[in-house]
This record gives structure tokens, sequence and C-alpha cells, in this order.
């Protein structure tokens, strides 16, 4: 398993500054978690700042992207159906123009 935090941070078009301010922590901090071995209350928060479950901030190792929707000129990632019902959210509240 691999920690899809960097994906999950551009597909929300936000940026690690943002996730570390929304979760009360310093770039350096939140850097150090996603690239070393996070504890689970620190995926926890992740998790929450970024909107998502816990299992979401993995990938499997044998398994990839399912499919990809490209909406002007960005590629969004669709590893399950949580992921597709997210865009699909965002395209209806406008965060995201086609």
């Amino acid at each position: 398993m691999a920690l899809r935090i960097k994906e999950l941070i551009k597909e929300k078009g936000t940026t690690v500054k943002d996730l570390a301010q929304k979760m009360g922590i310093s770039n350096v901090g939140l850097s150090q978690h996603i690239n070393g071995n996070p504890s689970v209350e620190v995926l926890e928060r992740i998790a929450s700042a970024l909107d998502v479950d816990v299992p979401e901030l993995f990938t499997s190792s044998s398994g990839g992207i399912i499919g990809v929707i490209r909406i002007r000129d960005t590629n969004y990632n669709i590893n399950s159906v949580p992921d597709l019902s997210r865009l699909l959210d965002r395209i209806e509240s406008g965060e995201i123009v086609l």
C-alpha cells in the first residue's frame, strides 16, 4: 500500500501549505508525515482535513487508477465510486467549471 496524499491534495485543488494550516501543523511537519510512517491518528487528521475516508489515502500496490477524467487541462484520477461522486459534486457545485 502506498499513500496518495499528494495526489489527493492536487485533486482537491489545495496545497500542502493549506492542508498543514488546516491541520494546525507546520509544512515541514506535514511533509514528514507524508513521506514517513504516519500514525493512525495523523492519517485520520489528514483524511478529515481532505474530506475523505482514511482508506482513500492509500492505493494498493497491485491496483492503479481505474480511470482519468480530464477537465480543462486538469486530470482527475478516479480510483473508486466515491472519487467519481465527489468529482460530480464539485462540478454540480460550480467548484469545477466544465
